[in-house]
């Protein structure tokens, strides 16, 4: 992410950079159109796909619940529409964040071009992964996840949605889906931009997997938990560029990361290896949505699996190269006691420790 540069001169319409500096206003009128066609009869039935949920079923009461009725949803082709609406959302609020949060920041904290896309990156994660883990933990209170742990798996499948949880992963979608046309609006570098993409990729897949294959109860739980520990990774980046001394979150975090690996395995395995293989209906019906059988519960676990040991290999060679940068910078200054010169000290051991905590996600 290149530092913006503002200029007096406009550059030209529908221009390179004319589309980087106003694709926030552009965005927002396309979005506009969407909400303009819910005012007229004759689009109001196209645009109601792009903005409200689709595929709604309206249960009746039962003896359990009084007098009120279940208004649950299943998915569709027509959520791809409410994903590329709210994809435009997304877009323009990580704008809004942008320009009147951490461009503010930056010009105060006056970072170099290094710390400035990282700072920009962590503060628009932090930010997402705050309010995705605290909506998340939302749904699990409500719905009695924490109570009843054999939610994750009993009466699979999980084919019928309430409207809080269809909107996460909509929203989940959604904002990852965001995440590459901004790799072009944000000027990413290009060596930034393949670790852009792998992770990008990893969280549409588990969360697309999650929600096709309707083990939406088992994603949101591991989706809270992943993002819980990526929260306390970023935000202790934002607060070790404000000051550099600060590192106790980084420790709180390793030791979060390799916890939140261990139960992550714990609860796929305990969900998929033995909830899922003892339920009694074990055959393929794509009408109902079941998708309970062996080839599938292999599938899940086998890529649940690779992906936390791909993390844990980053982790590892994360902590080894922040290690031996760190006792690499520690040896010299035990030979010889760095000079310091009036107006300028020397910094080399927070320059050890910044590329390691600028080379993980």
């Amino acid at each position: 992410m290149a530092i913006r540069k503002k200029s007096t001169k406009s550059p030209p319409v529908l221009s390179h950079e004319f589309v980087l500096q106003n694709h926030a206003d552009i965005v927002s009128c396309v979005a506009m159109v969407f909400l303009l066609g819910l005012m007229f009869e004759i689009t109001a039935k196209a645009s109601i796909i792009f903005v409200t949920l689709q595929y709604n079923v309206t249960l009746p009461a039962t003896e359990e619940q009084a007098t009120e009725s279940a208004s649950l949803y299943y998915y569709g082709i027509k959520d791809l529409a409410t994903v590329f609406f709210y994809m435009l959302v997304a877009i323009i609020i990580h704008a809004v964040i942008q320009e009147y949060m951490l461009d503010k920041i930056n010009r105060r904290m006056h970072f170099s071009k290094t710390k400035h896309s990282k700072f920009n990156e962590s503060g628009q994660l932090s930010a997402f992964y705050l309010f995705a883990c605290v909506w998340g933990t939302f749904i699990l209170i409500s719905e009695n996840y924490i109570s009843d742990p054999t939610i994750l798996w009993r009466a699979y499948p999980h084919n019928l949605m309430t409207f809080q949880m269809k909107f996460f992963y909509i929203s989940q979608l959604a904002y990852w889906l965001h995440a590459f046309p901004e790799l072009y609006f944000q000027k990413t570098k290009k060596e930034d931009i393949p670790r852009q993409l792998v992770y990008i990729g990893l969280y549409l897949f588990h969360i697309a997997g999650a929600y096709l294959l309707n083990l939406n109860h088992l994603g949101l739980v591991l989706l809270v938990l992943h993002y819980f520990v990526e929260f306390l990774f970023h935000i202790s980046r934002l607060f070790y560029f404000s000051n550099e001394k600060y590192q106790k979150g980084f420790s709180l975090w390793a030791v979060l990361f390799v916890f939140g690996r261990l139960l992550t395995l714990i609860l796929s395995v305990l969900t998929v290896g033995f909830g899922l293989a003892r339920a009694e209906n074990q055959k393929l019906d794509f009408s109902t949505g079941n998708f309970n059988v062996l080839a599938v519960r292999i599938a899940v676990l086998a890529s649940i699996c690779i992906t936390q040991a791909f993390m844990m290999w980053k982790f590892i060679n994360f902590q080894l190269r922040r290690w031996r940068e760190h006792s690499a910078f520690q040896a010299p200054a035990v030979k010889k006691k760095p000079t310091v010169t009036k107006g300028r000290s020397s910094k080399k051991g927070t320059d050890g420790v910044l590329p390691c905590c600028l080379g993980w996600s």
